[in-house]
């Protein structure tokens, strides 16, 4: 009985199912694509820009020389304290002077002892003239008195001489800062005897305003530069050279905040680096620089009146280089290789491979897929609205 009541239940079930099954294979699936990606595009930005060369560089104190002791004798005194700013003239180092001050006042009575013998050999010497002309002397005796001045007076330049130097070695005594700058630390103690075998280097100074930047261009770009001029109808002077700006940044500060002028550049390019040595000045009044730093180095070279700029953040990079992706026919996206500039705050000079009627993806780059079709938006190249927009829909999309 129980038996019966179980298969007739399995046929039941066989039976309700059957109608399910056959109405699936009569349906069917039927694939829907899925609707094109929403994308935001632009059209880029046209507007002046003046074209620079972005360059690294270091730079360099204007004068930096060691401070040597030039005669020989014992450090008295110090007069200053390390790396302490001094004005041209200070007193630095004072080295033991009484040695050179008897020098100079023996200089000075051997000078004095042959002005003596001068004025009795000039007086001599006229006398001898006179009676030659009264003829009661002979022309031996004027010829010996001339002798004997003119020796009078070289005695006079020599001892004079003496004194000169003297006066010389007396003054290295008292070591004096060359020029306004910095002093470094003394590399000798009081009591220390300097200059026995020759110079000793006693400390070093260094000036630091105004500051120079030091930087290489390329062969490449000397040559641009050249036709760039030539184009102009002007010619290369290193007299021009102040007019020209330059302008350099540190590794901590945004931009090129610190503004200056060209001073010199090399008259020949470096064969082992092909490269061309130009110097900049810069005034460092504040002493906010030092010499040595790595520097960030922008110099203008030209001005484009009509510059195209597309978001820095748009521009990707592939074997070929650097590329766009823009709105084609039919909404389809296109790839576009492009040359890049210089960089703008938030956007980027586009130097050659996109036109002005562009719009370029600027946002959902990665849904924009080459040969796909996309639902764009079209909207203004604004940087800081874009980047917004790309920022709240990336954190909606997460």
């Amino acid at each position: 009985m129980r038996g019966g009541l179980h298969q007739g239940l399995r046929f039941f079930l066989t039976l309700a199912g059957l109608p399910l099954f056959v109405g699936c294979e009569e349906s069917g699936n039927t694939y829907v694509p899925p609707p094109p990606a929403v994308v935001r595009v632009a059209q880029p930005v046209q507007q002046p820009v003046t074209l620079y060369f972005e360059l690294t560089g270091n730079t360099a104190p204007l004068n930096a020389v060691d401070i040597e002791a030039r005669v020989q004798g014992y450090i008295q005194s110090i007069d200053y304290q390390d790396g302490m700013m001094v004005k041209k003239g200070t007193k630095l180092f004072g080295i033991e002077r009484d040695t050179y001050q008897a020098q100079l006042d023996q200089a000075k009575a051997s000078l004095a002892s042959q002005q003596a013998s001068q004025v009795g050999a000039k007086l001599e010497y006229d006398r001898q003239l006179n009676l030659s002309k009264q003829q009661v002397t002979t022309q031996t005796a004027v010829d010996s008195a001339k002798a004997t001045l003119d020796e009078a007076n070289a005695a006079i330049l020599n001892a004079q001489a003496n004194v000169d130097l003297a006066t010389i070695n007396l003054g290295y005594t008292e070591v004096l800062a060359p020029f306004d700058g910095i002093v470094t630390d003394h590399l000798v103690d009081i009591g220390t005897l300097v200059g026995v075998s020759g110079p000793t280097k006693l400390a070093s100074i260094v000036q630091t305003d105004p500051l120079y930047a030091y930087f290489n261009v390329s062969e490449t770009q000397v040559l641009m530069i050249k036709e760039t001029l030539a184009k102009q109808g002007h010619t290369f002077r290193q007299t021009d050279l102040p007019s020209i700006p330059a302008e350099i940044g540190l590794q901590t500060e945004e931009g090129y905040p610190h503004k200056g002028h060209l001073d010199y550049v090399s008259p020949q390019l470096d064969a082992s680096t092909g490269t061309l040595q130009v110097r900049a000045l810069f005034d460092n009044k504040d002493h906010a620089m030092l010499p040595g730093l790595f520097v960030r180095v922008r110099v203008p070279v030209g001005h484009d009146d009509k510059a195209l700029l597309v978001r820095d953040d748009t521009i990707g990079t592939n074997q070929l280089g650097t590329y766009v992706l823009v709105l084609g026919k039919d909404d389809v996206i296109e790839q576009k290789q492009v040359k890049i500039g210089q960089r703008e705050g938030a956007l980027r000079v586009i130097q050659s491979g996109l036109d002005p009627a562009d719009w370029v993806v600027t946002q959902g780059v990665q849904l924009a897929i080459p040969g796909s079709k996309v639902s764009p938006e079209k909207m203004e190249m604004n940087p800081t609205a874009n980047a917004a927009g790309d920022a709240k829909a990336d954190t909606t999309t997460q």
